[in-house]
């Protein structure tokens, strides 16, 4: 059961990170009559520079650095950025205390109202809820994308009605604080290695995941990879009604790729949706993607031909296996989205032609081998960059790779890329990591490397 806005009135909330979800947070708590404290521990910053990022007539409490105890003592509710690890002193203290910690998505669910949409994975979360978004918005008045995406839930849930449908893109991170949060429709698009320096086990992940559908009952659907063993094993105890997709696997029932068509199988039954060829996104990923996009908003109930008629005319999102032009016969590809070696592995595969890769980035504590031998015989220089360049490069001898070339910053691997490839081939940012410490995130990344492609200039 939804918790009424007027349970929150008056009650003092502890928000823990000034970054975009922790202003969400105290905008929606403010305008529902909490009394909202903003904290970051974070002394460096200027409380002015902090108060500068909330709506002008938002006039709340600001804390930096230490947390005062009686500020610790008095609260009713900490809302936590999904930022903050959940395993830390800080946290446990508050529910030590009986204090219930929730994150920006599960705040926003309490306050919100209308029709949901969860979706999570480690890697498509980006583009199908994208997809989906389009596609809702193509047959709904009201719709709001929001969470991992870049919105926050939080600045959409106080204007929502009865009529909005809310698309979520859930990271882990989100989904450790949630507790109400049941969507109409779920959707596990795969889980692989990932994140685990902030989860340590790969059950930790896994089971974090799956939080999503925790909430759900047979009424509600969660779409689920059926060639994914974390999510295959996941659809033998989901509480949800499971819709399958798969590429790999003719279904009974579900979405499923054969040759270049998408099937939908009905207790045996088939339909043929579309060829893969009529849409615009590339790679066995997005045809994944595509499938699940089909199948929440089909779940949502989306008339098939209104479904397709999106699809057709969906392009690929910023950062995703993304074109930015041809310079010198060279195709040049953005994958900076592909921040861990399950998503790079999407990447590479999507290449049809012999490609210059860069990889490298902030470790992760992944491991690299099935991310190199997907290399097969397409990459033809590998120009490493970041705190794990050394790491894949030991890694990439192992399995034979043998054009390596480090670079001390990204110009200089952007450089070497352009000397490596004749027409004919591919430049691809697929990194396998994250873009920390040399960048603030991956769009900046992203942005950079188009730049720099853009700015080629064409020889004679």
């Amino acid at each position: 059961m939804k918790m009424d806005i007027l349970e929150l009135r008056n009650k003092k909330v502890l928000v823990v990170g000034s970054g975009i979800s922790g202003i969400g947070a105290v905008q929606a708590l403010y305008y529902t009559g909490a009394l909202p404290v903003l904290y970051d521990a974070n002394e460096s910053l200027k409380e002015e520079e902090v108060r500068a990022k909330l709506a002008p007539d938002i006039a709340v409490e600001i804390l930096l650095g230490v947390l005062p105890e009686d500020t610790a003592r008095t609260v009713e509710l900490v809302v936590v950025s999904p930022g903050v690890p959940t395993d830390t002193e800080f946290v446990g203290r508050f529910r030590k205390e009986g204090i219930p910690v929730w994150g920006e998505i599960e705040l926003a669910y309490r306050i919100g109202s209308g029709r949901v949409v969860g979706i999570t994975g480690t890697n498509g979360k980006t583009t199908t809820t994208s997809l989906v978004g389009a596609i809702m918005a193509a047959y709904c008045q009201d719709v709001d994308v929001v969470g991992n995406i870049g919105n926050p839930y939080t600045l959409t849930a106080m204007d929502a009605t009865e009529d909005t449908v809310t698309v979520a893109e859930i990271s882990s991170f989100q989904l450790e604080t949630i507790e109400a949060f049941r969507p109409d429709v779920s959707a596990i698009l795969n889980i692989t290695p990932d994140h685990l320096n902030r989860h340590h086990t790969m059950e930790n992940y896994a089971a974090v995941k799956e939080a999503i559908a925790s909430n759900q009952t047979k009424e509600q659907v969660c779409v689920l990879n059926y060639d994914n063993s974390y999510t295959r094993a996941f659809g033998e105890r989901c509480p949800a009604r499971v819709v399958w997709f798969s590429s790999g696997h003719r279904l009974l029932n579900g979405f499923y790729q054969e040759g270049e068509e998408i099937c939908q199988a009905v207790e045996g039954r088939i339909t043929h949706v579309m060829n893969i060829h009529d849409m615009n996104l590339v790679g066995t990923c997005n045809v994944e993607n595509v499938m699940a996009a089909i199948a929440i908003t089909q779940a949502m109930g989306v008339p098939m031909d209104r479904i397709l008629a999106v699809v057709r005319e969906f392009k690929a999102v910023e950062h995703r296996i993304e074109y930015v032009a041809t310079k010198n016969g060279v195709e040049y590809y953005n994958d900076s989205k592909g921040t861990n070696p399950d998503a790079a592995i999407q990447g590479i595969k999507a290449m049809n032609k012999p490609t210059v890769l860069i990889g490298g980035g902030y470790d992760k504590q992944s491991e690299y081998d099935a991310w190199i031998e997907a290399f097969e015989d397409k990459v033809k220089c590998l120009v490493l960059i970041g705190q794990t360049r050394e790491k894949i490069a030991e890694c990439a001898r192992a399995h034979g790779v043998g054009n390596i070339v480090l670079a001390d910053s990204f110009e200089e691997a952007f450089a070497v890329c352009v000397k490596e490839a004749v027409k004919g081939d591919a430049v691809l940012l697929s990194p396998a990591c994250a873009s920390w410490g040399m960048f603030p995130n991956y769009e900046v990344r992203g942005r950079l490397f188009k730049e720099l492609v853009n700015q080629l200039e064409e020889s004679e």
